[in-house]
């Protein structure tokens, strides 16, 4: 069975999800923790394979960061993350090796959990997409357009869209920020490729985009639209999984 231990601010959340999981039989609940701090504290003698991180918790970001820092080789596994690529992107490069949506069911929650822990990437088409995209963005900062290299992770998507043809707006949009940010962004885009107009970064852009091919991800997993409850499943343990750091 796979150790499993879970992170997140509301105790009955997540001694609940514990129970059900215990339940399951494909894994082991070695722990909870309320916080991340209680998490590096205690959690390495807990010796977890997998760390289920709400992300509906305060500073999952900075959390993500900090555990697979700490703890390299242990996989987190991202709870109720939105579908939204301008959060999908920053976990991922925080260092997120799976993603389970909100109408995500407790079997599909397992299989994610098993297959992170065999070394896959388990997610959803439209997650799937957005990492694909960030991927081909990564790829043309490696192109013909040296200047390209200087962007941050957001430019790089922005300088993207202003190649697509997309206004501020549109892009604000599309990334759940504002038209301000946008703005700025745009700005710090053609001062470090040095240019003055937008069409002159659209074309830098357009011309690095015809280097190498992105490597495909692996194959996502489909959701159902509606997530249903596991009849007939296992009994819930008389006991819950012990908190890091209690007795």
């Amino acid at each position: 069975m796979i150790r499993l231990l879970i992170v997140g601010d509301v105790r009955l959340y997540r001694e609940g999800l514990a129970q059900v999981l215990q339940g399951d039989g494909r894994t082991a609940v070695v722990g909870t923790a309320a916080r991340v701090d209680e998490l590096l504290e205690n959690g390495r003698d807990l010796d977890p394979q997998v760390v289920l991180l709400d992300m509906t918790s305060s500073g999952s970001l900075n959390a993500v960061r900090a555990i697979t820092a700490a703890m390299p080789e242990v996989k987190v596994v991202a709870l109720g993350v939105p579908e939204v690529e301008g959060d999908i992107i920053p976990y991922a490069e925080a260092g997120v090796a799976g993603y389970v949506p909100r109408e995500a069911s407790v079997d599909e929650l397992v299989s994610t959990v098993t297959g992170v822990a065999r070394g896959e990437l388990p997610c959803s088409p439209r997650i799937a997409g957005a990492l694909l995209r960030r991927v081909a963005a990564l790829a043309a900062a490696n192109g013909t357009e040296p200047q390209l290299r200087h962007l941050t992770t957001r430019e790089l998507e922005i300088a993207q869209l202003i190649e697509a043809g997309l206004s501020n707006k549109e892009i604000a949009g599309r990334l759940c920020i504002e038209v301000a940010t946008v703005k700025n962004h745009v700005h710090s885009i053609l001062k470090k490729l040095q240019v003055r107009r937008r069409g002159e970064a659209a074309a830098l852009v357009r011309g690095a985009s015809r280097g190498p091919t992105p490597p495909a991800l692996a194959t996502p997993r489909r959701f159902p639209a509606t997530p249903s409850a596991a009849p007939g499943g296992p009994p819930l343990p008389s006991h819950p999984a012990p908190a890091v750091g209690q007795s």
